[in-house]
């Protein structure tokens, strides 16, 4: 699609499920192979005027996540380029058997997104938010995880991801009036990271809507007296080891998510750097391996302290701590 102003100003006031389904349909007039799955979301998925539009290129399943992965690996097999969708804990837990056979083993490559990841869904409780699926697809061989950092990035990452020549996961940002992080069209790559702002003593590493955070957390920092760089860590597997590489020169480094502290983004960052003999100071900011209680948004990423003001303030601490 095309990368301008205006179109960057349209996805992030509609948000990432209907931006999701404008990616859909651009590609739809261009691939004949392309074919979307869905388990009973079309709607909540973004994808009604893709349905309308393509419907013998769209087939819903019902609630039937599992199928629809084994429907899914059919199609591919035979030379589809096939998407899946539904929200995120079923797309990833309740169908982790079928992903682990025929994606991860029989190396089938199919683009799968989970919708509302993290703790969007709070108000309808834990059921239906995903602290654990990043950690989990990471584990599979042959599948890439991916969480973008706004709209302008979904787009980006559905049109990689349909090229890429293995399973992609998605991990789908959420909300509407999500704040653009990039402005023009830029190079995208599935397992290269993205440097967005340049520092010398702190390294941010974040993905998903926790970049927005990681930006104006280093504002923060800046006032403090300190030289923070921000980088778009978007790609968990296959990471970026050269922008880790790059990490030696700094003093102190953070990594913030919306997920689980076991096992995501920044179990995957120091799982690699522990090989290294140079490493500097980690923090790893996430959610600390607990489920909130059920509430809006905002009230999860407050129980959680994913907010600007309580990473700001914890990792002054930590650097104090440190020196």
């Amino acid at each position: 699609m095309e990368i301008t102003e205006r179109n960057i100003q349209k996805w992030s006031t509609i948000g990432a499920r209907p931006t999701f389904g404008q990616a859909l349909l651009a590609l739809g007039e261009i691939d004949d192979k392309l074919v979307v799955l869905t388990a009973d979301v079309s709607t909540s998925a973004g994808l009604d005027r893709f349905k309308k539009r393509y419907p013998e290129k769209y087939i819903d399943v019902g609630i039937a996540e599992q199928n629809m992965m084994g429907i899914a690996t059919g199609l591919a097999t035979n030379g589809f380029h096939v998407v899946t969708a539904t929200f995120a804990p079923f797309q990833s837990m309740r169908c982790l058997e079928q992903i682990r056979v025929y994606q991860g083993y029989m190396k089938m490559p199919l683009v799968m997104v989970g919708l509302a990841s993290g703790v969007y869904h709070s108000y309808l409780g834990n059921t239906h938010c995903s602290l654990e699926d990043a950690a989990i697809l990471r584990a599979i061989p042959n599948v890439a995880v991916v969480t973008p950092a706004d709209c302008t990035e979904i787009i980006k990452s559905v049109e990689a991801a349909i090229r890429y020549d293995k399973a992609v996961y998605i991990r789908l940002i959420e909300g509407a009036g999500i704040p653009p992080i990039y402005h023009e069209d830029y190079d995208f790559k599935i397992g290269k990271a993205k440097i967005l702002k340049e520092g010398s003593d702190i390294m941010i590493l974040a993905n998903g809507r926790m970049v927005y955070t990681a930006l104006d957390i280093a504002a923060n920092l800046e006032q403090s007296g300190f030289s923070p760089e921000v980088v778009d860590f978007h790609t968990i597997k296959p990471f970026d080891k050269e922008c880790l590489d790059r990490s030696a020169s700094f003093k102190y480094l953070v990594t913030i998510e919306e997920h689980n502290v076991i096992g995501g983004l920044g179990s995957a960052v120091a799982e690699y750097l522990m090989q290294k003999k140079c490493k500097p100071q980690m923090l790893i900011c996430g959610i600390e391996d607990f489920y909130p209680h059920a509430g809006d948004y905002a009230s999860a990423l407050e129980q959680t302290g994913l907010t600007s003001d309580k990473l700001t303030e914890r990792i002054l601490r930590k650097m104090e701590e440190l020196n």
